[in-house]
């Protein structure tokens, strides 16, 4: 049985993050958002496009202006008005100004912005009653915030809203992405039954490929559902086939144990499988299998690997597995360059925290942001690997490690972040 680092490093280590040219899409910019960019983009204009005024006011010459006050007013001469969109029509020469709006392009000859609350206007003549702090005040320069041919954003990203912004402003209509990972997602199980369809007894309903496939979904990947499979090996055997051939990462819940049924593990070797975890030393988790196929047809010299999550089939299991194993893995492949990796963060716990000592443990519950630092709230009730409904609103797992039994309310706990946002 594997340690949870050891478990860690070798899956991270079996993926192989996107970066042929076969894994990369061009999208148009708005089915870009969430994307992750395949190279970097460079911008064909400066930005600010030219010079324009940051404040509505007056363009002036620095030096017409530089010593006026209140008491010693500058009375200067309006000789254009210069509405947003409207290119300057009007050189501005000394003892004049134009009249200006916020992003207006600044005119010839003037250099320098005098903000409307600093003025008096009377007829085609206005009064400058303070002088401007320095040349160039309230002037957006042309190429200040970028240059063109100067890398915009790099490779690796997710774009979000501002990103897309970003390139929109740049004119950059069609940006090269990754495509999302295919993950095919399949239940093990006689005993399973199909939300929606009539309860029969002794079954349960499947909740676990609806949670992974969101999970999946959020962590940048392409769910492919592929339903219910029962405890017939065959059957198992054909399933497991058809989604190496149909996905770069495959994921089962259930079947994976030591049970009479269990015929995970058996099934990954007859189709060709490298079986390279069968359970690691944690909880809730323990019997986890990963294994790896290599891609039909893929003669390249780093020939890509199907990764293979064999999930327990407790629903609180599959998702504490997911979050601490398949998330990251899912996301490195994606091709973030940074931020795949799991985040922990350093919080006080609320409760005391419990554990066996044995294996490295995991508890659930939401992580608030107070007074500056991070609090834990353990989710009340059973913390059982079956009771699904206390793991409701989870944003965090508090981890206790091996030989750990028990963390004391008021303690600092080492928590991995997870799911929702964190609160205040």
């Amino acid at each position: 049985m594997l340690s949870v680092a050891e478990a860690e490093s070798i899956v991270f280590n079996l993926v192989r993050p996107f970066d042929g040219d076969g894994d990369v899409e061009t999208l148009e910019l708005l089915s870009a958002f969430g994307r992750i960019l395949a190279a970097p983009v460079k911008g064909s204009l400066d930005f600010p496009h030219w010079d324009n005024s940051a404040m509505d006011g007056y363009a002036v010459r620095y030096e017409d202006v530089k010593d006026c006050s209140a008491e010693k007013p500058k009375v200067l001469e309006i000789v254009e008005e210069i509405p947003a969109g409207k290119p300057p029509q009007v050189a501005i020469a000394g003892g004049e100004t134009a009249r200006i709006l916020t992003g207006s392009m600044m005119p010839a000859g003037a250099d320098t912005v005098v903000i409307q609350e600093e003025t008096k206007r009377e007829g085609n003549k206005v009064e400058i009653l303070a002088a401007p702090p320095l040349k160039g005040n309230f002037v957006r320069r042309q190429g200040e915030f970028y240059r063109a041919g100067d890398e915009l954003l790099p490779a690796g990203i997710a774009l979000g809203a501002p990103d897309i912004a970003v390139l929109a402003s740049a004119q950059c209509v069609r940006v090269p992405v990754y495509r999302r990972p295919r993950v095919a997602i399949f239940s093990t199980g006689d005993e399973l039954t199909v939300p929606g369809e009539p309860l029969q007894p002794g079954h349960l309903i499947d909740s676990n490929s609806y949670a992974l496939a969101a999970l999946a979904a959020a962590a940048g990947g392409e769910p492919l559902m592929m339903g219910i499979v029962p405890d017939d090996p065959k059957v198992l055997k054909d399933a497991i086939a058809r989604a190496i051939l149909s996905a770069d990462i495959v994921i089962s819940t259930g079947g994976v144990s030591v049970g009479d049924y269990d015929y995970v593990e058996r099934i990954l070797s007859e189709l060709g499988g490298a079986i390279h975890i069968k359970s690691v030393a944690v909880k809730p988790g323990k019997p986890l299998t990963v294994a790896t196929f290599t891609a039909a047809g893929d003669t390249t010299e780093y020939q890509r690997k199907i990764l293979y999550f064999g999930l327990p089939g407790n629903p609180v299991s599959a998702l504490v597995s997911f979050w601490r194993f398949v998330q990251p893995a899912l996301r490195k492949m994606a091709g973030f360059a940074a931020g795949w990796q799991p985040v922990f963060l350093s919080a006080q716990t609320r409760q005391d925290l419990r554990s066996g000592g044995r294996r490295e443990t995991y508890l659930w519950g939401q992580i608030q942001l107070v007074d500056g630092g991070y609090e834990f709230d353990l989710a009340g009730g059973s913390h059982s690997s079956g009771n699904l409904i206390n793991l409701a609103q989870t944003s965090g797992l508090a981890v206790l490690p091996v030989g750990e039994k028990f963390i004391p309310a008021g303690e600092v706990v080492r928590v991995m972040q997870v799911g929702l946002a964190i609160g205040s």
